[in-house]
């Protein structure tokens, strides 16, 4: 019998690509929440075979991957300067990583050069690598609550064997602040305040697996991305921000909301030219009228679409 409630998992970023980075638990232990896997993905290829009798077909197993979703609370590292412990997995889901010492940890997406890591996946002694592995993500700020990331994962697929569960330091993951009126002083819609209840940015990154004969590697590729911003708002009056009126002419104001309000635990996502997309209807709640508004943020030169500050 093998118990959920006891597992480990570790990320290490890798030097080349696929090869095992040989994460510990010492050094690379991932503090998570939600976790689901997928141990064994790919097709099943049916062999088609036509004979004298009925009967099921037999198949090959073929483009085998794993995958793996789960949530790491976004809480900066609580230095300036020095990098989140969750900051190898948002490099392996296409963000670079530029480290101003003292100062900010700043990540923003990329369109080559993707990074890769290794997971280590073990429940209660039974262990799982995942090599090669890429993936996406989505950076959620709810009301009163955590603010979270979720991740989702491809790697390359590897038996799972016996290996005895790591004992894991988690003391770089710090315990991140509410979504609260003091905590999250400011989201700015074109320099407009706005009482928020919600906030999602979705990277949309196209992950698909890349598997030919006579290729020099089998390979998780990331071949797209399709970033979306989402915020649940308070409906303000027309003369203050008209949503529709935007969304009619293709309007791409600045978008910014910061979470925290001490040095070494803020979080400052920023979008210079947010487009705004056709409102989806009036919600309410308590009676108060709210807005779901959509954005899709636009580049510029490239790869400047959004940027999230750890100051």
């Amino acid at each position: 019998m093998k118990n959920w409630l006891l597992k480990a998992l570790l990320a290490k970023i890798e030097v080349g690509y696929g090869t095992d980075a040989v994460p510990t638990g010492a050094a690379n232990a991932v503090l998570f929440r939600n976790l689901s896997i997928t141990p064994m993905d790919g097709q099943d290829v049916s062999r088609e075979l036509e004979r004298p009798f009925f009967g099921g077909q037999p198949t090959i197993a073929a483009e085998l991957r794993a995958k793996v979703t789960f949530d790491v609370e976004m809480a900066p590292s609580g230095v300036a300067g020095t990098a989140p412990a969750w900051g190898p997995l948002l490099r392996a889901c296409g963000c670079a990583e530029v480290i101003t010492a003292a100062t900010s940890v700043t990540y923003n997406p990329v369109s080559s050069g993707f990074e890769s890591v290794t997971l280590y996946f073990n429940v209660d002694g039974t262990r799982q690598i995942l090599t090669g592995a890429r993936g996406t993500a989505t950076i959620t700020l709810q009301a009163q609550g955590n603010p979270l990331i979720s991740f989702e994962f491809t790697g390359l697929f590897s038996v799972p064997g016996e290996n005895v569960l790591p004992t894991v330091n988690l003391s770089a993951y710090m315990a991140p602040d509410l979504v609260t009126r003091a905590n999250t002083p400011t989201f700015t819609v074109g320099a407009v305040g706005m009482a928020l209840r919600q906030a999602k940015l979705t990277f949309g990154n196209a992950v698909e697996p890349r598997f030919l004969a006579g290729a020099a590697t089998e390979e998780i590729l990331i071949t797209g991305r399709e970033d979306r911003f989402e915020a649940t708002v308070e409906a303000v009056p027309m003369t203050t921000l008209n949503p529709f009126d935007m969304a009619r002419t293709g309007a791409t104001p600045a978008v910014t909301l910061v979470h925290g309000i001490v040095a070494g635990r803020r979080a400052t996502i920023t979008i210079p030219r947010a487009q705004v997309q056709r409102p989806s209807g009036l919600e309410q709640n308590q009676n108060v009228v709210e807005w779901p508004l959509s954005f899709v943020p636009l580049p510029a030169v490239g790869n400047d679409q959004w940027t999230l500050a750890l100051t």
